[in-house]
């Protein structure tokens, strides 16, 4: 059963040194980690990542209703950013909360060109208020979108019946795979109300067997430019 796998077991995380800013395919930034060859978002395009995976993939089936977000990597942003303009279009009241263990730096955020590429300079101060929020503390952006920053690591979750919706956003298994082991993913059901969603863009089958173990249905998607495929998994009993 899946409760089986929740031990205290310990994440070996390593503190990453250097970043740059890079232009990917699509136009949008993101961050690379020269040192792991890893990029916070696809080289084929960071915000048609964030759109395919996250936005018409899982928050699109809650059109209409309220629902909490989980953000598994909140990075610089972008996929808080992108639900925030595209749960106004559906109708969707947005509690989001963002764990990230290494924030980004104001200069990072700075250089990030996503209120241009997305058209939204009239949402300009809600992604300038995204990252000006403190962390740990819970913020109405607006009347329909609150958002809660917290400064953690993914073994330290240990909410219950939570979430509607999962963006797991971890950095690679190539570069992380103690980010996707069977004891995090049971984590992430234990997290989600039933019939929630756990989107991301991996489609590993080590990682979609780690999903299954745990009480997971797991089905595959197409994946976003430059990836085949994707996994999203949803929780029923």
């Amino acid at each position: 059963m899946w409760w089986a796998y929740c031990k205290n077991q310990k994440v070996v995380y390593s503190i990453i040194m250097k970043r740059e800013i890079i232009q990917t395919a699509d136009g949008s930034t993101t961050i690379y980690l020269p040192d792991w060859n890893e990029n916070y978002h696809s080289k084929h395009g960071a915000i048609q990542e964030a759109n395919h995976v996250f936005i018409q993939n899982g928050l699109v089936l809650f059109a209409g209703k309220p629902i909490s977000i989980l953000e598994i990597g909140f990075g610089t942003g972008l996929n808080a950013f992108i639900t925030f303009l595209e749960a106004a279009k559906l109708q969707i009241q947005v509690d989001y909360i963002g764990v990230e263990a290494y924030p980004v730096s104001e200069a990072e955020i700075a250089s990030m060109n996503y209120v241009n590429e997305l058209n939204a300079s009239q949402q300009s101060v809600v992604f300038e208020k995204m990252h000006a929020s403190p962390w740990n503390e819970k913020w109405s952006l607006t009347d329909t979108f609150s958002l809660t920053k917290r400064k953690q690591f993914i073994d330290q979750i240990d909410d219950v019946l939570a979430f509607d919706l999962i963006y797991f956003d971890a950095f690679g298994f190539r570069v992380q795979p103690e980010l996707w082991r069977t004891e995090i993913f049971c984590k992430m059901f234990k997290a989600m109300k039933n019939n929630g969603v756990l989107v991301t863009y991996a489609a590993r089958g080590e990682v979609r067997r780690s999903m299954i173990e745990v009480g997971f249905s797991v089905e595959k998607l197409p994946g976003p430019p430059g990836k085949r495929e994707m996994l999203r998994a949803t929780k029923k009993l």
